[in-house]
This record gives C-alpha cells, structure tokens and sequence, in this order.
C-alpha cells in the first residue's frame, strides 16, 4: 500500500552525497526542530537553501530513519545567515568563506540581489575587483539558470534527470534555445520524443509547416529506424513515414530535405536504383569499417612455411583430427589479417577455434578473446578456456563530455595484440564494429566467428550476414554436423529449420519435444507445469537456473508479460516472508528471477572480496533481499551482488520468460519455447532457429505444428536497409 504523502520545509544544512549523472542527493534539512536525513532527485541544491518537500518517512537498513521527497520546492536563502551558509559552502567560485564572510557583512539580506543585478558593486568589498565581481556574477546565474531551466521543461512535463541533461548541453542558454526551437529537445541525448517536442511546440504557437519541425521529423524516422536495425533509409520511405508524422505532403517535406543534405546534416548516397539518406554518424562508420577492411583483405598473406605440417603435428599432439573444412578454417586464420568462420550447431567451430587459439600463441601472438554480451562472454570463456571479455570492456568503456559513452581504446590508444578474436558476431551492430576496428593495431588480425543464420543484431546494421555476401573476407562455413552432435535432435533439427524443412516432431526419446497445444489457455498451463513441477521431476533440473521460457513476442497469453506474470506466481508466489517492489508492469518478490535490460556501465557491484561495476543487458540474476521502505533491492548476478534503489530497478524486468532476441548469445539447460497465435511479421525462421540452438540439453516447443512450419516456410530475414555490402563489394572506399 502508497504511503501517505506529507510535506515538511527547511534549510538545506549539508550536502551528504549527490550523483551528477541522476542528481540523486542525500542531505541533511534543518526544520527549525531537528535535522532530517532527505533523500530525492534534486539538482543544484546547495547547503542553505530552503525547501519545501512532498513525500514519506522511511527506514533504511544502513542510513535509519529518512524523508524520501517525492517532490520539492525551493528558494534561494533570503537572510543574511542562511545566504552566510550558502556562499561559504563554495556554491559559487571564487566564494570561499572569509570572501563570503565580508560580501554579507557589507550587503547583508540584499547580498544574491546585488550579485545578481548589480554586481559591480561586489568590488567595494575587500580581495574583489571588478573582473572578479562579473565572474561570480557569471558563476552565480549559472547556477540559477538550472532553476529556471528546470521550472521552464517542468511546466512541460519533463523530468528532473532529462532537465539536468539538457542543462548541461546549453547551460543558461537552455530556456532561449528551447524557445527559438523545442525541435531541439527531440534527440537520443535527452530521451525526449518528437511527440513531447510537438507538443510544446503547439503551446509556443510554432506553425505545423515549419522548417525547424519538418528537419526534426526526418532526423527523428532515420533515429527512430536505428531501432528497426536499419543503418539508411531510401529517400521514399523518409519522406513517407516524415509525411504521416507531419500530416504534411511530401512537396512541403522535401525541399527542407535537399537543404539537410546540402547543409551536411544528413547524407544521401546514390546506389543507382535510388538514393539512401543516412544520419552522418552512421554513415563515418560504414565508410570506416569499408576502407578499414578493405585493407586488411588487400594485405598479403603471411608465408607460413610447411602449414600444413605444422597442422598435422598439432593433430597429433592434442589426438584429434580435423575434417578438410576444419583445417582450411586453420590454415585461413593463420595466414590472413580478416577472416570469417562460421557455421550451425555441432559443426566444430568450438573445436577449429580452439585450434586458432593454440596455434597463434604457439607463434608467440598476443590473442584477445571478446563477445557482446556478458553471458556470451563467459560461455566463450568457458568453451576455450581462455579469458574472454566483453567487446565494451575490451575497449573500456567510459563516459565521455554529456555522459556520452566512449571508448578508452581509440585509434590514439589502440590494443595491444597481434589478433582479436570475436564470437557470437551477428549479434555486433555498426556502431561497435566501428569502435573495435578504430581499437585495432593495423597489423592485428581479426577473427570473426559466428552463425549467419541467427538473428541479427539489436541495434542497427547486419554486419555477419553484410560481411559474408560481400565475398571480400574470405570466409569459411563449415557444413559437417560431427557424429556425436548429429545424435542431438536439437542439432539435427536445427539444421532442417536452417535448410527450410520441417524439424521431426514425431520422436519422443530424444532432446527434442513437441506438444501440440491449440488453445491457448491450455498451452499456457502447459508451460507452467513444465517449468514447476515436470521439468524438475523427470530431470532434475531448477526452474531458477536451468529452465528458460523463450517467447517470439512480449504480448498476448503466451508473450513474455503475461507469462512472467503467471511463472511468478506459480514459482514464487506472495507471502509475508517475501519483500516486494512495483515498477513498471511487474511486482518484484524476493527470490524472482530478473534480467537487466539496458547496459549500465557504473553500477557496482561485489563478490566476496572483489569489486567492479557494470551489468549489462540480458545478465540474469535472482532478486535475494527488497527493501520496500528504503526502496532497495539487492540483486545476485551468478556471485556479483548489486544494490539498486527503486529508481534503478527500472532497468529490471522479471525473467521466467524473455524474448529471443533477449536469449542470444546465452545458453541454458532447457528450453521451454511456446509457438501458437501471434503475429505473423514475428514469426520468422531465423527466430526459430536461434530459440532451438539456445537450448544445450532439452528442448521443448508447446503450440501448433502449423505455426511452427509457417515459421519454417517464412524467410523473410527482417530485411535491413545498410550500405555496407553494397559498398564493400563495389569497391567504395570513402
């Protein structure tokens, strides 16, 4: 149940602690009767300040008894001592406090009006001169311009965090830049969309056929269609899906186009058929990811005398035996700067890895092993024995101006290695293949590995697939499912949907189930019992760590929501014992099942002895311990313990089911996928295929036979529209 809100007002006494990225504070308020421990979303408070708070008494398990404000008012200190205990905290620079001490005692109530309005008069006081006196002129309505900026974007809706990042882009000229053009607000930076933008933009009385509005919508279709995976759109398809938004003709849209393109913010590249429009940022990183391979495909093989030889010894060494395919994917990573290997499950591409990797640290080269994700990370890891990291962490990830992330590795700071080797590469989108290959020394070699068939990235581009029907990185495939895969009907039938055949789902003695379920409700229960009660009996196995519930879709009876819901409930169900936390469309429990949705780079995290930051999107964790009235949770990633407030638990979402997409790159023990109803545009075979080669021992799919062939027949590989083959197999070098 809500607590019920109450409002409180004071002094700010001290600042305990403030994050400048969230403006999450901690201080101490002096009410005239004690001091009270607050803690909120504020910006730019400063010890002395008064404020009127809305919120609720807590107890934190570390810091005890606090206000938790849910909203504020404030205003600057209006008596000489409290305007005393503002300037000597160093609110504003070049304030020390024996500066502010005699700037008091000479203006007294009237010292932030003079500093203000007329701040020449500061230089009567001692130490002041008149350049000092407009400096902190300068500092203190830069400190004000907050206030307004927030009170300004606040009236519109928008949040104390995205006011704090639209302060920090433009400072005091915030306000008269907003006003000129709201269309400003609309970007990625911000997380403010175009529809919020038109809207303050229709209170300002901004015409609907205006320049800065028609510029906004095509730059917010090609932001929007990043998330579609497209890295480009044809100039049609802009101006259409512009015109919808708009309610505008594409005769009023396009001039202002030709005038973005002739400006330089935004690119149109002639293909011959017609033109794609490109934002710039994606296009320098199509251009740099051509030229750069394109040199590293031009180089000369190195001479390695006698390879084959060296193959065989190592054959004989280690007691194995490579297939022709295996050792021509060998000899290729040895004597080539770029290659490719790739191929479907129990094809050996582990084994012909782990063949590279020796064999290049045999000839004494430093080999890096990296993947996008956490959980392929550590699989990769697993598999070769190896360290593997994240691509992010290989790079090093930081924040840069803006809180941008960036990348300590750079063209300026590159690796240091003679090869990387990169697995799970259809998940890589534009964006990062461009960081890695910036990261790269030129004499580095780069091993691609990775299944083509699978989806492709989250964010925008195809690179695997772009790469291999290039034809200009020699690539091989290997085809041959060895003896003692080919006896998993997860391998086998993988390998069918691939070649658009039917999987059997006739056999009931392997690790690959069917049962046909045509009604939903009745598929729902079937899901649940599995993962309850017959999974764990017939094989042992834990609904927590072994069993993962694949869903095509987050709707409907058997999308991720619902059946998060319904797992939840019948797997950790609500008890007094139990802590629990709304947020967003879930009631987190002790003992759920979460997965992290986004990255984030600097949360912290502990196990045993050792601590670092960072859990990325797709790491799955157990929720051990909530703290409703402090509004924590304490989070158990496979031994690395997080702490999040309410607020950060937004980037959790329960995890009994995820979506496939959400699956790539992980593994687990069982997997429970539901195929019946949904909609046709998500029902696709290459998302078939990655749900069945998620599972490593039992496999189980629940719904009708006639949706899983229609997935089988369906090959529309979410088209993406990208400039990258185009440009590497004609030879584009920009």
């Amino acid at each position: 149940m809500r607590q019920e809100l109450e409002q409180i007002s004071g002094s700010v006494d001290h600042i305990i602690f403030r994050s400048d990225q969230t403006g999450f504070t901690v201080l101490e308020l002096n009410t005239g009767e004690e001091l009270v421990c607050v803690v909120g979303e504020f910006s730019g408070v400063e010890a002395g300040e008064e404020l009127q708070l809305t919120g609720y008494y807590t107890t934190h398990p570390t810091y005890g008894y606090q206000f938790k404000a849910e909203a504020y008012e404030r205003s600057l200190p209006a008596t000489a001592n409290a305007i005393y205990k503002y300037l000597s905290a160093k609110t504003i620079k070049g304030i020390g406090p024996a500066t502010a001490r005699r700037i008091v005692d000479e203006f007294g109530d009237e010292t932030l009006k003079v500093i203000e309005n007329s701040p020449l008069m500061l230089s009567r006081v001692k130490g002041i001169s008149e350049k000092k006196a407009m400096e902190i002129c300068g500092e203190f309505k830069k400190i004000f311009g907050i206030r307004t900026v927030m009170l300004f974007l606040n009236s519109y809706g928008i949040t104390a965090a995205q006011s704090i990042k639209v302060w920090k882009r433009w400072g005091t000229m915030a306000v008269d830049m907003i006003q000129d053009n709201p269309y400003l607000l609309c970007s990625e930076e911000f997380e403010i969309g175009f529809s919020t933008a038109d809207e303050i933009a229709e209170k300002l009385e901004f015409p609907s056929d205006s320049e800065c509005r028609i510029r906004a919508a095509l730059r917010y279709v090609l932001e929007r269609n990043l998330n579609n995976g497209h890295t480009c759109l044809p100039r049609k398809k802009l101006l259409d899906a512009a015109g919808r938004i708009l309610g505008l003709s594409p005769e009023q849209t396009e001039p202002v186009l030709e005038q973005e393109i002739a400006d330089g913010a935004l690119y149109s590249i002639d293909r011959g058929e017609q033109d794609y429009l490109y934002l710039p940022a994606m296009l320098t990183a199509e251009s740099y990811i051509t030229s750069r391979l394109t040199l590293m495909a031009s180089a000369q093989p190195e001479e390695m005398e006698r390879l084959n030889d060296v193959i065989d010894v190592f054959e004989k060494d280690n007691a194995i035996t490579y297939a022709d395919l295996q050792r021509k994917a060998i000899r290729q990573a040895l004597v080539s700067q770029a290659m490719i290997l790739t191929g479907g499950p129990g094809t050996g591409k582990t084994t012909t890895l782990n063949a590279i990797i020796s064999l290049l640290e045999q000839q004494g080269k430093t080999v890096l092993i990296a993947a996008p994700t956490g959980r392929a990370a550590k699989r990769i890891s697993e598999v070769t024995g190896k360290d593997a990291k994240t691509i992010h962490r290989l790079l090093e990830v930081e924040f840069g101006e803006g809180d941008r992330l960036q990348f300590a590795r750079n063209e300026k700071s590159p690796l240091r290695c003679d090869a990387v080797i990169i697995d799970e590469m259809s998940m890589i989108d534009t964006l990062l293949f461009d960081s890695l290959l910036r990261a790269m020394p030129l004499k580095a070699k780069l091993i691609m590995v990775g299944d083509s068939d699978q989806l492709p990235s989250v964010g925008a581009g195809n690179i695997l697939k772009d790469l291999i029907d290039s034809g200009c990185i020699p690539t091989v495939q290997l085809t041959e499912i060895f003896r003692q895969a080919a006896k998993s009907l997860i391998v086998t039938n993988a390998h069918r949907i691939v070649k658009g055949e039917m999987p059997d789902l006739s056999r009931k003695d392997g690790d690959f189930f069917f049962m046909q379920r045509t009604d939903m409700l009745l598929a729902q229960q079937t899901v649940l019992e599995l993962c309850s009660t017959r999974l764990p009996k017939s094989y042992g196995f834990s609904p927590l760590d072994d069993i993962q519930v694949l869903c095509p879709s987050r709707k409907g009876e058997l999308g991720v929501i619902e059946l998060n819901h319904r797992l939840q409930e019948e797997l950790n169900p609500s008890s007094r014992d139990k802590g629990e936390l709304r947020q967003g469309f879930y009631t987190f429990r002790t003992g759920d099942k979460v997965m992290q949705v986004k990255n984030n780079y600097d949360i912290e995290w502990t196990r045993q002895q050792e601590k670092g930051q960072g859990v990325f999107n797709g790491d799955i964790g157990i929720i051990r311990a909530i703290d409703k009235a402090a509004g924590m949770l304490l989070v158990d990633f496979d031994g690395r313990e997080v702490f999040y407030t309410a607020e950060m638990s937004s980037e959790l979402e329960l995890a009994y089911a995820v979506t496939v997409h959400k699956s790539q790159g992980s593994e687990f023990n069982a997997v429970v996928l539901p195929i019946l109803g949904g909609f046709d545009k998500l029902y696709f075979r290459n998302l078939l295929y990655t749900a069945v080669t998620r599972a490593k021992k039992i496999l189980i799919i629940v719904g009708s036979q006639n949706r899983v062939r229609y997935m089988v027949e369906n090959n529309r590989k979410m088209l993406r529209y990208t400039g990258l083959k185009y440009f590497l197999s004609n030879g584009i070098v920009f």
